[in-house]
């Protein structure tokens, strides 16, 4: 059964979302950098629901944590309007900071940070979104 956790678009959650994310990830594998791996792509992804999906208007965020096949897996379901955060090209990071387009770094970490990220919208306008990351133990 997966753990849940249910906020409003509100950036002030962000730590709340933290804090679910870090605690019920240590109880699918406790290492430090598995954790923050996580909790950084989820982090990115309520950002940008709130700050780009949103837009400062109400809404409500879903997060559901569950085991899949030897990963964990988070989804993120949202009524905001469709964004499918697979289809953003990757940032050139080759270029200097300052010769860079501004945005893209939040979905490029979620990227970097997770083995899978999926994205759909179901015929009823919910977004959702999933993240996967593979436990690898040493």
């Amino acid at each position: 059964m997966p753990a849940e956790l249910q906020i409003t678009a509100d950036l002030s959650n962000l730590a709340s979302v933290r804090e679910f994310v870090a605690e019920v990830g240590k109880g699918f594998y406790n290492s430090p950098n598995f954790i923050y791996d996580l909790c950084l792509a989820v982090d990115e992804a309520i950002t940008n629901i709130i700050l780009h999906g949103y837009k400062g208007r109400s809404g409500q965020i879903e997060i559901g944590i569950q085991a899949e096949d030897g990963a964990i897996a988070i989804t993120i379901r949202d009524r905001a309007p469709k964004f499918d955060p697979t289809k953003l090209p990757k940032p050139d990071i080759s270029q200097p900071l300052e010769k860079r387009k501004p945005g893209g770094m939040g979905v490029y970490l979620m990227r970097s940070n997770m083995d899978r990220v999926d994205y759909r919208r179901s015929e009823d306008g919910v977004n959702e979104l999933k993240l996967v990351k593979q436990i690898r133990k040493i």
